[in-house]
């Protein structure tokens, strides 16, 4: 008797061991942002930072919401849009309490999606691909070139995109 109370005492430690799953923590789920470095025009190796820059993506029904708000650095990291191939930012310069001496450049960028799957965890995350970017033109755009480093975007650990003004 006593030997059919071990087994029973290891089959039911080994069910309840394999009946134990795995935690799903999701980890690196997150869909990549586009980065973006500015560099001067007169150098273009040089970073140059546009002052009291504010960035705001166009929403869905056409208004612009705010992004990031007035701030200097060298690069910034924004998100594309999931639902649509194409995303519409408004980065404006020179942004302060006196809103006439705004400069402001819109920016589309268009691209392709495709889904990877991550993880149970995760699920699915988008990534972009066939990057490109077009500039309206207006008669005093601050950005004076757009190059494309990278037409994929898949992680955010490099800049995809180069803006000279």
């Amino acid at each position: 008797m006593k030997k059919l109370n071990y087994l029973l005492l290891i089959f039911l430690a080994l069910v309840a061991f394999y009946a134990c799953e795995k935690d799903d923590i999701c980890v690196d789920g997150n869909t990549p942002l586009l980065v973006i470095r500015f560099y001067d025009i007169d150098n273009p190796e040089t970073l140059k930072t546009p002052s009291n820059l504010v960035v705001k993506g166009q929403l869905t029904d056409g208004t612009y919401g705010a992004t990031i708000a007035n701030t200097s650095v060298d690069s910034i990291q924004i998100p594309l849009r999931n639902e649509a191939l194409s995303t519409v930012y408004s980065l404006a310069t020179n942004t302060t309490t006196d809103v006439t001496n705004a400069n402001e450049d819109i920016i589309t960028f268009n691209y392709t999606t495709k889904e990877v799957f991550i993880s149970r965890a995760c699920g699915f995350i988008n990534n972009y691909e066939n990057l490109a970017t077009e500039l309206t033109t207006d008669t005093d755009n601050w950005i004076k070139e757009i190059k494309i480093d990278t037409t994929v975007i898949a992680n955010q650990n490099a800049a995809h995109v180069k803006i000279y003004h």
